[in-house]
């Protein structure tokens, strides 16, 4: 098969790029927390319900990583966008808890599958045509995108409600629709591991060498860890608050410009990483845990004028530390179980989910 050029790479590169953009602009996904609130389902129940995302989170992250480096990443990001397709729809016709457990489930099982390929097929695209050090501006960039979208998303919190879940998901649908099409578009980065081994041996090698490589790899297993544990105290912090904000005062109508706000903050928070040079991990792993400290006490002591900024600051160290650390993990990672390896950090970050989910539920209810 005929090896990727420079041109072609950079091609590569734009479209994960707008489909990470284009998969911002769910606003039924964006102000799910909202939307349920609305529905009369309560906080511990919407704690339970991010549970059942992570625990399915759990169950089939590593499994899908495995299948894209086995079969393709291109082809498992398009099965990607076709679960989030089908998780709208059954969101749209969900009427209890169950059924949204459901509709959350098949959405977990679309982020898993572009969870771990998407950092993987762009890695190895731009190793292959050369360009691997371009890797940290697309992992800034690619988090930066996603966010900025993603909080254009929340922006429209107000409109969400207004719409209803049922339309409000049915956007997401059409959504998943064109990143489908962008999806199909891509080009199959090949590796040896595909090309020269039967299925079943190629899952014993991938299986294999992962555990191996994280068996022998303390540093890589510590950088997973922590990462998990600060991303989830973060997206705990920020889910939350799309259901507290309104209960402590703030007017519905402002809901959407505050979460936008704060998704501000990780996007920033991303492209800070280009232009602050801080080599030392240790580093930058105190000022992480110390932001997202701040931002969770801020949450409870039920100020708005202190919940957004909180909710500014946690993104802000939160997506520094993940930029950072993703770099780090890929440089460290061999292509043949890159995506694997990674959907072991995103495995990681759904058990801590799962065990922090029910507690902040409780704490904050």
């Amino acid at each position: 098969m005929e090896k990727m050029n420079k041109t072609t790479a950079k091609k590569q590169i734009r479209k994960l790029l707008f489909i990470d953009a284009v998969s911002g602009c769910a606003i039924g996904g964006a102000a799910w927390v909202a939307l349920l609130a609305a529905r009369g389902f309560s906080t511990v129940e919407i704690g339970l319900l991010e549970s059942i995302f992570h625990v399915t989170s759990m169950i089939f992250e590593v499994p899908s990583g495995v299948v894209a480096d086995m079969f393709g990443r291109r082809k498992t990001m398009v099965a990607s966008q076709v679960m989030m397709i089908l998780s709208s729809l059954c969101m749209i016709v969900s009427w209890n808890f169950y059924t949204v457990a459901i509709a959350i489930s098949i959405s977990a099982l679309s982020y898993n599958l572009a969870s771990g390929t998407r950092e993987a097929l762009a890695y190895d695209s731009l190793k292959e045509a050369g360009m691997e050090k371009e890797y940290d501006a697309f992992a800034s960039n690619d988090l930066m995108i996603y966010q900025m979208f993603s909080s254009a998303g929340t922006l429209l919190a107000g409109v969400a409600l207004w719409l209803g879940y049922r339309r409000a998901n049915l956007v997401d649908a059409v959504v998943g629709v064109v990143t489908l099409v962008i999806a199909l578009s891509l080009k199959e980065v090949h590796t040896k591991l595909q090309e020269n081994m039967h299925p079943f041996g190629r899952l014993k090698q991938v299986v294999g060498e992962s555990i191996a490589f994280l068996a022998g790899n303390r540093r890589a297993r510590q950088l997973i860890l922590f990462n998990s544990l600060v991303g989830a105290v973060d997206v705990l912090v920020l889910f939350f608050l799309q259901a507290k904000l309104p209960a402590v005062g703030l007017n519905p109508l402002w809901l959407g410009p505050a979460l936008f706000a704060m998704g501000i903050g990780a996007a920033a928070g991303a492209k800070a990483t280009e232009y602050v040079p801080v080599r030392s991990y240790r580093k930058i792993a105190l000022v992480a845990a110390l932001g997202t400290a701040l931002s969770f006490t801020a949450v409870l002591t039920g100020k708005v004028y202190l919940m957004i900024p909180g909710g500014f600051l946690g993104a802000f160290c939160d997506n520094f530390l993940q930029v950072k650390t993703d770099v780090r993990l890929n440089h460290m990672i061999p292509s043949e179980q890159r995506a694997t390896l990674m959907s072991v950090n995103s495995f990681t970050f759904s058990i801590v989910m799962i065990v922090l989910s029910p507690v902040f539920g409780y704490l904050f209810s």
